[in-house]
């Protein structure tokens, strides 16, 4: 097993990939914390975490998995990965709930684009994680559910377990032709926010014809959406959907004008568009719901 395993690790070395050991079985990193940090060898000059401890070195990595069956842990962002995490739902007991697969193929959809073909490793729980090289000129960092429930990325800061290794005895294998293919550019745009330079202004839509408080709210929600700071910038645009949403309940607002403003205006800010969509869906349904019910309820 041990050799089973080095031979993973240095396998993805060879590829340039940066690697580092995990516990057996697991998905935990195996190297020291910094509370326990001896200040020697690679730490002399001060602790190390797993990602800057990562290597292509294979006299280090045959050291390293001589000792155990350690799995094997790619560091992404060293590596210029980026990976995209199908996952499944954890409640396994639900066959209602789409998987990771499911969601990111109906984002597919909605984009236009065709699910992207590259290395594919299946992994013990039965998702998928999609390998890419990443964008040179881009720094990306791991996500959350930003491009779909269930879908995350792994880059900067991020790290997954190679093919080869095992959790509870289950392998992570890889699945059909094992070519590795750039990030796609609609992908890259979805997961990197516009640069301030290039943010294109924001309008909020005018219609001479509609009452002017009508006109004013559209403008005042746009232009709070694309001065939000960092942190207040995905509440502000929730706040925002709903808040314009009694008017298009009410027929005084198309819903395209409102989404429309307040995309434009998300990204703007710098939130990613993916998010923006799925925030003014959200928000949009419930307030137009909830306005036409009460408008029902007064009449």
């Amino acid at each position: 097993m041990n050799e089973a395993l080095m031979r993973a690790a240095l396998h993805a070395a060879e590829r340039g990939w940066h690697v580092f050991p995990l516990r057996p079985n697991t998905k935990r990193p195996a190297l020291h914390g910094e509370n326990a940090c001896p200040r020697t060898g690679p730490c002399a000059s001060g602790h190390r975490k797993w990602e800057e401890r990562a290597t292509t070195d294979p006299d280090r990595i045959r050291a390293a998995w001589a000792h155990a069956p350690f799995n094997v842990g790619i560091a992404t962002g060293p590596s210029g990965l980026l990976v995209v995490d199908l996952d499944v739902p954890k409640d396994n007991s639900s066959t209602v709930a789409p998987d990771g697969a499911a969601t990111f193929e109906a984002l597919c959809e909605r984009t236009g684009q065709a699910v992207p073909r590259t290395r594919t490793v299946r992994t013990a729980s039965g998702g998928h994680h999609l390998y890419f090289t990443a964008p040179a000129p881009v720094r990306l960092h791991n996500t959350a559910g930003t491009l779909a429930p269930l879908v995350d990325t792994r880059a900067w800061g991020g790290y997954v377990v190679a093919a080869g290794s095992t959790i509870d005895g289950t392998p992570y294998e890889l699945e059909g032709p094992a070519l590795l293919r750039p990030l796609p550019g609609w992908l890259k745009a979805l997961l990197v926010p516009p640069h301030p330079a290039n943010r294109p202004p924001v309008a909020a839509p005018g219609n001479g014809r509609r009452h002017p408080y009508v006109a004013s709210a559209l403008g005042k929600e746009t232009a709070a959406v694309a001065t939000a700071r960092e942190g207040q910038r995905n509440a502000t645009l929730l706040r925002a959907a709903r808040a314009l949403g009694r008017f298009v309940a009410s027929g005084d607002l198309t819903r395209t004008e409102v989404e429309d403003a307040l995309q434009g205006a998300g990204e703007s800010a710098g939130l990613p568009a993916a998010e923006c969509r799925a925030t003014l869906r959200s928000a949009l349904d419930w307030s137009i719901t909830h306005n036409q019910t009460s408008t029902r309820e007064a009449a």
